[in-house]
C-alpha cells in the first residue's frame, strides 16, 4: 500500500488564508485556547474507487493517516465530503460578509438615532451534520476568509483516461487541497476543518487517552433543563423517552473504555458518559459468543440509521446520518470496549506483573492508618474520593485530639476544598429504624463545608427497593496516586493503638462519642458529637482492631474506577436532576490495559528532556468545576492518563522511624540486616506499619446492579478467597468480623469459604502433611444488648449463624472435621478472639472488654495477602448484596523463612504483616520476632500461640468470669452468673467486665494476676450457650419478621 506525506509546511499559503475568528475562542474553554497548537502532519495511505466503469473522482475514497503530537488517527473520506467541506467554508464566508455589512448599516442607523435593526442575518440552524454553533466574528474576520475554489475544482473536475490516472490525479488534487488546512494554524483551527478532521477539545488531551472515533450523533435520552444564564442544559434521563420524543444532536467522543457526549466539539462540556462494563462478557469462552457493546438497530423509517450502545444495565440509542456511519460506530465502540477475562472474574486485571509502579503498604489499627490518610489528604492537589459505611465529620485523624484541631476530618477537608481540591464523598444511606449512624447529619455537615465538596447518599430505599443491603466498602483516594482500602471507616470508635486501652478519663485520646462501646449503648443522636454517650467512670470503651492498606500505581486507579462507577450509578438513580452533583469519569489509565488487552494505544510517549523525571506528577483537570462556576455549569469529569513513569509517583510514603529492636538490634520481618542497619531511631509503633513494597496486586470486589449498575453480580472476592485457600501449601491465617459460611450441600448459607477450608484440610490429612488454619474473630457481635435481654435479638441471631458455621449442627466445619479426624482437628484449624484490660481511670475499677476484630484479612503461606472490607458471610461475598472492595497482594520480594522447619521463601509484605499481627496478639517484643518466624511448627503453633491463648483465657475467666466463656452453656447459667456478679460488685458491664480488687475466696490480687497475661489473644468459646438449640429471634421480637439473609 503506497503512502504519501502531505506537503504540510508553514510556508504553504493561499490567496485567502482563513483566520481564526472569535467564534473559535468563544466556544473553547480556558479563555480562548484552540484545539491545534501546532500543525498536524498527515499522509494519504491509499486511494480507492468503487468497482464501476465510472471514473469520476467524486467516487474516490481516501484513507488518511494523521498525527498531532503523540496522537495518531485515521480517517476515511470521500471526495464528496471534501466538496461539502468547501461549500461549508464558502457558506460561512458569505454569512460573515453579510454580518460585517450589517454592522456597518447598524452603525449608520445608530448615527441617525435608530438604535436597532430587525431581521438580522442569522446562521442556519439546520445545517446538515453541523454543530449549529452560534456565529461570532470580528471586524476584520472576513478579509482573509476566502478559500480558492480552484483547489476544490481540481478534485471534482472530470478526468478522461485509465482508472489508474483517475486515482493518481485524485491523490494529487486531494493533497493540494488538504495542504490549505494542514499548512496553516488559522485554517486548521476553523470549525469546519476541525469537524472534517473529527477532532474536539478532548481529542488531544493526553490525560483522556488515545484519539479514537468522534462525530455528531443524535440521542433521545437527554432532557433539556433551563440553565442559570437563561440558556439550556441537557441532563441524562433515567427513563428513555419519558420526556418526549425530541432527539438532541451531540458530539460523541469515543475513548478507550468509555464514550462521552459533549454539547459540541469546542467547549468540552459533558452531557453524559458511558463507561464500558466488562461484566457483560463474563462466562463466555468463545469470543463469537461474547455480547457486543454496540449493535445496529433496524429503524422503521428506512431513512433513519441507528445503533445501541450497552454499558452495564444501561442501553442508549444513537442515530447518525448513514448506514456506513452506523457500521463505523459499531466497530469502533466494540474495539474501544474490547475485553479480556481477568482472574477471579474480577473487573480489574492483575497489576505489577511488570515494573508498572504497583506498590502496597499495610497498617495495623487505626492509629497509623488515620495518620497516613491525614498526611495524604494534606498533600492533595487535585481530587479526593471518599466512601464508607459510616463517616463522621468530627473524627480526629491524629491524637491527642487537643493537639491537632486542624486534623479533624471536616477541618482538613475544608482546608483542601478552599485550596481548590475537588472532594467527592459517597455515603451509605442507612435504614434508620435498623441503624443509628445518622448519615443525613453527616451529609449536611460535609456539604456545608465548601462548594467544592460534593456529597451523595445511596441507596434511596423507596425508589430502589433496597432495604436489606448496604454499601460496605471503605475507600479514600487522593489525586489518583494513592488509595486506602481495608476495614477502617472514617468514623467514631475506630481509632486505636496496639495497646488497645479500655479507658480514657479524663478525655485525652477519644473525645465525646468517640469513646465508643456498641455493646453498651448506641447513641440516639450524633449531633452533639463532643458530648459523652457513656459514663467513662463506669464503662470501658470497646477496643478496635483493624488492618488497612495503601496502594499506589495501577491498583490505585482500579479502585478509583470502582468509585467512579458507584458514584455515577448513585448520581443517576438518586440525583439525576441535581446539577450541582456532577457525573465523574474514570481516568484513561483506569481502563488500560483492562479493556484493550495487549493492544497498544496510539499515544506516543514524548518525554521532555527538560522535565525532572523524579518530579511527582500532579494531575489536573482544566474542565473540572471551580469555585467561580455556577452550580449548573459544573461539568462532567473526564478520564485521564499520564505517560509518566508511575514508579515515581509513590511520593507519599508513611514509613516511620526504625524497626530496630528495643532490646538489641534485630531485623524487622521481611528486612535484611543491612536494611535494619540503615534505620536511625527506634520506632515506637514498629509493629503497626509496613514498608512500601513492590507487589503484584489485583483489585477484587462485590457489586451488582443495585450497588454499581453492573449487568450481573461480581463476586470476585468470594472466588479469590476460595481459590487461594484451595491452593494454599502450608498455612492460612484469617482475621474477620464474621465467620458465617456453608459447606457444599448447605442451601441456606451460599458462600463456600468453609467448603474450601474443609477440602484443603482433608487433602493435607490424606497426604499426611502439616497444614494449619488460624482464625481470629470477635468474641461477640458488636451490637447493643445483653445476650439474654429482650432487645438483643440481633446479637443472638448473629451468634446462631456463626456457631452454625463453626461448631454446631451438621452444617459446621468442625462437626464434619471432628467426625473424620477426631481430636486431631485442632492440629489443623482453631478459632480465637482478642481481649484487653485496664483501669477506667487512675485508681478506678479494673475492667475488661473484648477487642473487636473488624479486620478483613487472609494471609496464605506468608506470600499472599487479601485485605479489604469484605466479611466472611453471604452479605459480603455473593456480590448481589453488600458492596465490597479488596485487593489480592502477592509478594515480589522474598525473605528466607521456614515452614515446619523446612526452608521457605516468605514474601516480605505478607510475612511482615503476619509477624506484626502475631507480635501484637502475643505481646512479643521486637527482639522476639524470630519465635514466630515459622507459623506452623509445633513450637510456634502449639507451644506459643495456643498456649498463650489458653493461659490468657484462664486468667480472664478467673478474674472476671466475663462473657462469653466456656462455662456458660445455657440461659439459666448465664442468668445465674449475671446475678452473682451484680450481687458481689453492685455494678458491672453488660458482658460482666468489672473485676473486684481481691478475688474470693483465695484473696489474690486481680491486677497482679492480669499482669500475667501476655498480649491479647484468647480462645474463642466454642461451647458458649451450646445447650441452647436455637438462638434466632422469637416471634415476639421484631427481628423475627426480618428476612434471615440480613443476619448472614
Amino acid at each position: 500500500m503506497s503512502t504519501e506525506t502531505l506537503l504540510a509546511t508553514t510556508g504553504v499559503k493561499s490567496d485567502g488564508v482563513i483566520r481564526r475568528t472569535a467564534a473559535t475562542a468563544a466556544n473553547c474553554l480556558a479563555g480562548g485556547s484552540q484545539i491545534f497548537e501546532e500543525l498536524p502532519t498527515a499522509k494519504i495511505v491509499s486511494v480507492s474507487r468503487p468497482d464501476t466503469t465510472d471514473f469520476s473522482p467524486l467516487l474516490l475514497s481516501y484513507a488518511l493517516e494523521l498525527q498531532y503530537k503523540q496522537f495518531k488517527w485515521t480517517l476515511q473520506k470521500k471526495a464528496s465530503q471534501v466538496l461539502y467541506l468547501h461549500f461549508a467554508l464558502k457558506k460561512r464566508l458569505i454569512i460573515e460578509e453579510l454580518h460585517e455589512k450589517q454592522e456597518h448599516v447598524r452603525e449608520w442607523l445608530h448615527s441617525l438615532g435608530i438604535f436597532d435593526m430587525q431581521g438580522s442575518v442569522v446562521q442556519d440552524d439546520e445545517e446538515p451534520d453541523d454543530g449549529a454553533l452560534p456565529l461570532h466574528y470580528t471586524e476584520d474576520s472576513v478579509k482573509n476568509r476566502n478559500v480558492p475554489s480552484r483547489a476544490a475544482l481540481s478534485i471534482i473536475r472530470p478526468t478522461i483516461g485509465r482508472s489508474e490516472t483517475v486515482v493518481d490525479r485524485g491523490r494529487a488534487a486531494m493533497k493540494g487541497y488538504l495542504n490549505l488546512f494542514l499548512g496553516n494554524l488559522d485554517i486548521v483551527n476553523s470549525k469546519e476543518v476541525c469537524k472534517f478532521l473529527e477532532v474536539s477539545r478532548l481529542s488531544f488531551a493526553r490525560e483522556y487517552g488515545s484519539k479514537m472515533k468522534e462525530g455528531y450523533v443524535t440521542v433521545k435520552h437527554l432532557r433539556e433543563v433551563p440553565g442559570s444564564d437563561g440558556g439550556r442544559c441537557c441532563l441524562p434521563s433515567q427513563c428513555l423517552g419519558c420526556f418526549g420524543n425530541s432527539w438532541a444532536k451531540v458530539w460523541a467522543v469515543l475513548k478507550p473504555g468509555f464514550l462521552a457526549l459533549l454539547e459540541d466539539p469546542f467547549n468540552g462540556k459533558l452531557l453524559d458518559i458511558m463507561v464500558f462494563d466488562s461484566l457483560g462478557f463474563q462466562g463466555t469462552k468463545d469470543s463469537s459468543e461474547q455480547p457486543r457493546l454496540a449493535e445496529p438497530v433496524k429503524e422503521r423509517n428506512p431513512l433513519r440509521f441507528g445503533f445501541n450502545v450497552t454499558s452495564g444495565d444501561r442501553t442508549v440509542r444513537f442515530r447518525t446520518t448513514s448506514c456506513r456511519k452506523v457500521k463505523e460506530w459499531v466497530k469502533a465502540v466494540d474495539e474501544a470496549g474490547s475485553y479480556n477475562p481477568h482472574r477471579f472474574d474480577s473487573f480489574a486485571p492483575p497489576r505489577g506483573l511488570t515494573s508498572d509502579g504497583s506498590q502496597a503498604q499495610w497498617f495495623v489499627d487505626g492509629h497509623t492508618a488515620f495518620e497516613a490518610i491525614a498526611f495524604a489528604i494534606q498533600n492533595a492537589t487535585s481530587e479526593i474520593f471518599i466512601t464508607g459505611w459510616w463517616l463522621c465529620p468530627e473524627l480526629y485523624l491524629k491524637r491527642p485530639f487537643q493537639d491537632h484541631p486542624s486534623l479533624r476530618l471536616d477541618a482538613l477537608l475544608e482546608t483542601k476544598a478552599k485550596q481548590g481540591v475537588k472532594i467527592y464523598i459517597l455515603m451509605y444511606k442507612e435504614v434508620q429504624i435498623a441503624l443509628k449512624i445518622n448519615s443525613m447529619y453527616s451529609k449536611k455537615r460535609l456539604q456545608n463545608i465548601h462548594k467544592n465538596v460534593k456529597v451523595l447518599r445511596y441507596p434511596d430505599h423507596l425508589s430502589t427497593g433496597i432495604y436489606l443491603w448496604s454499601h460496605h466498602d471503605k475507600i479514600v483516594i487522593v489525586d489518583y496516586q494513592v488509595c486506602f482500602i481495608g476495614g477502617l471507616d472514617l468514623c467514631f470508635g475506630r481509632y486505636d493503638t496496639a495497646e488497645h486501652k479500655i479507658g480514657d478519663c479524663p478525655p485525652h485520646i477519644w473525645p465525646g462519642k468517640d469513646y465508643y462501646n456498641p455493646r453498651e449503648s448506641e447513641p440516639n443522636s450524633w449531633e452533639e458529637t463532643m458530648k459523652d454517650e457513656l459514663d467513662r467512670r463506669k464503662y470501658p470503651r470497646m477496643p478496635w482492631h483493624e488492618v488497612h492498606c495503601a496502594l499506589w500505581g495501577p491498583p490505585c486507579r482500579d479502585v478509583a474506577r470502582h468509585f467512579v462507577q458507584r458514584w455515577n450509578h448513585s448520581k443517576r438513580n438518586k440525583a439525576p436532576n441535581e446539577q450541582t452533583i456532577p457525573l465523574l469519569m474514570p481516568h484513561h489509565h483506569m481502563v488500560l490495559p483492562h479493556y484493550l488487552g495487549t493492544r497498544e494505544i496510539d499515544i506516543i510517549s514524548t518525554a521532555k528532556p527538560e522535565e525532572d523525571p523524579n518530579k511527582p506528577v500532579v494531575l489536573s483537570r482544566q474542565d473540572s468545576f471551580s469555585s467561580t462556576s455556577p452550580p449548573q455549569d459544573i461539568p462532567l469529569l473526564l478520564p485521564q492518563e499520564t505517560d509518566a513513569d508511575f514508579t515515581t509517583k509513590g511520593d507519599i510514603k508513611f514509613e516511620r522511624g526504625s524497626r530496630q529492636a528495643l532490646d538489641g538490634r534485630d531485623e524487622f520481618p521481611g528486612e535484611t540486616s543491612e536494611e535494619s542497619d540503615r534505620d536511625e531511631t527506634v520506632n515506637e509503633w514498629w509493629w503497626q506499619i509496613g514498608k512500601q513494597s513492590d507487589c503484584k496486586c489485583q483489585i477484587i470486589r462485590s457489586v451488582s446492579q443495585w450497588s454499581a449498575g453492573t449487568n450481573q453480580p461480581e463476586d470476585s472476592i468470594h472466588q479469590a478467597y476460595c481459590s487461594l485457600i484451595q491452593n494454599a501449601e502450608h498455612f492460612i491465617y484469617i482475621e474477620n468480623q464474621f465467620f458465617i459460611s456453608g459447606l457444599e450441600k448447605d442451601d441456606t448459607i451460599l458462600n463456600r469459604v468453609s467448603e474450601a477450608l474443609y477440602r484443603r484440610i482433608l487433602k493435607a490429612h490424606e497426604e499426611k502433611k502439616c497444614f494449619r488454619v488460624v482464625i481470629v474473630i470477635p468474641l461477640l457481635p458488636g451490637f447493643q444488648g445483653g445476650i439474654d435481654e429482650f432487645g438483643a435479638a440481633t446479637v443472638r441471631a448473629l451468634m446462631h449463624w456463626q456457631y452454625r458455621s463453626i461448631s454446631r449442627d451438621r452444617t459446621s466445619i468442625l462437626y464434619y472435621l471432628s467426625a473424620l479426624l477426631g481430636p486431631k482437628t485442632q492440629d489443623y484449624i482453631s478459632f480465637y478472639g482478642l481481649r484487653s484490660y485496664g483501669r477506667l481511670f487512675e485508681d478506678g475499677p479494673i475492667a475488661t472488654s473484648q477487642i473487636y476484630v473488624h479486620s478483613k484479612l487472609l494471609i496464605v503461606d506468608d506470600r499472599i495477602a487479601v485485605i479489604g472490607s469484605s466479611n466472611i458471610n453471604d452479605r459480603s461475598l455473593l456480590g448481589s448484596r453488600d458492596s465490597e472492595i479488596g485487593v489480592v497482594i502477592e509478594d515480589k520480594e522474598f525473605v528466607e523463612s521456614s515452614m515446619n522447619g523446612v526452608k521457605w521463601m516468605a514474601g516480605k509484605f505478607s510475612y511482615s504483616l503476619r509477624c506484626s499481627l502475631w507480635s501484637e496478639h502475643l505481646g512479643l517484643q521486637p527482639g522476639e520476632v524470630k519465635m514466630i518466624e515459622d507459623p506452623i511448627t509445633d513450637a510456634t503453633y502449639q507451644d506459643l500461640w495456643m498456649a498463650t491463648a489458653k493461659r490468657n483465657t484462664g486468667i480472664y475467666d478467673k478474674v472476671f468470669s466475663c462473657i462469653p466463656n466456656e462455662n456458660i452453656r445455657s440461659k439459666a447459667s448465664l442468668r445465674h452468673n449475671v446475678a452473682l456478679c451484680k450481687d458481689k460488685l453492685g455494678h458491672t458491664t453488660i458482658d460482666l467486665g468489672i473485676a473486684p480488687e481481691k478475688l474470693k475466696p483465695c484473696g489474690s490480687n486481680s491486677w497482679e494476676m492480669l499482669k500475667e497475661t501476655r498480649g491479647h489473644l484468647v480462645c474463642f468459646p466454642l461451647h458458649f450457650m451450646c445447650n441452647e438449640e436455637d438462638l434466632r429471634p422469637g416471634f415476639v421480637e421484631t427481628e423475627f419478621y426480618t428476612a434471615p439473609q440480613v443476619f448472614h
